[in-house]
């Protein structure tokens, strides 16, 4: 069912869990797949998002990350990443964000409590199994020699999950979902798994709640649905007791 944006009280015992998608980010201008008809930012995915357009132009896929970067430092963080950082504040680590997006909006609007399960665009790993942990980079690689190499020879990839990778972070996900109270989906299609799953993971004691400009494709299993733009809806939805901690 759709309702009024009226107050959803978070009380001292809940834990919530949050989930955020591409619609989020697309209130501060970062452009989302379905907004390009099935292409990213004039791009088809198999061409830039997937380890086969790695093997067969890694110079071109980073290109196309290299303009991404571009785009989001350009970008700021709106009301939803705020309000979304001042429930963290309010209730402490009884929250846990995980994001479908790869840009840092969130963290600059003041969260640290989350993880992104799809990577991080500011983030790069070798390409290689070799034991190096993913580092911050804003670099931006135009041409196939200009790519760094990790000191095992290895180049420089997006830490990025592509098509027909794993999402990271899995175990960690799951145990929040399975200790949650209540669940907040914001801004995503319910389209894209394993994501669109974690409403049916919650148990059935789990208050969830749906926020976004359209219904999702998994409507049914939230407990109740917010129908706008998180940027508007979410400052004066949620209510929030103290951490008593």
């Amino acid at each position: 069912m759709t309702v009024k944006a009226d107050p959803t009280q978070i009380d001292a015992q809940d834990r919530v869990f949050v989930l955020t998608g591409a619609g989020v980010s697309a209130e501060s201008g970062l452009k989302t797949f379905r907004d390009q008809g099935g292409l990213w930012e004039g791009h088809r995915v198999e061409d830039v998002a997937t380890p086969e357009a790695w093997e067969e132009d890694a110079a071109r896929v980073w290109r196309f990350y290299s303009e991404r970067r571009k785009g989001a430092e350009k970008a700021e963080p709106n009301a939803a990443h705020r309000a979304l950082a001042e429930l963290e504040a309010a209730i402490g680590d009884r929250f846990f964000l995980c994001t479908q997006n790869v840009d840092d909006l969130h963290e600059r609007a003041g969260s640290q409590r989350l993880v992104h399960m799809h990577g991080e665009l500011f983030v790069s790993r070798c390409e290689d199994a070799c034991g190096r942990a993913p580092f911050a980079d804003r670099a931006r690689y135009a041409t196939e020699d200009a790519i760094a190499r990790c000191a095992c020879g290895g180049r420089i990839r997006p830490h990025i999950v592509w098509f027909g990778e794993i999402p990271l972070e899995m175990e960690r996900i799951e145990r929040e979902i399975a200790r949650s109270t209540v669940m907040l989906v914001v801004g995503t299609s319910g389209a894209v798994y394993p994501a669109a799953n974690f409403v049916r993971w919650a148990g059935p004691q789990v208050r969830k709640y749906y926020i976004g400009p359209e219904e999702p494709v998994n409507a049914h299993a939230f407990t109740r649905l917010v129908l706008g733009n998180a940027g508007e809806v979410l400052p004066g939805l949620i209510q929030a007791t103290g951490n008593r901690e």
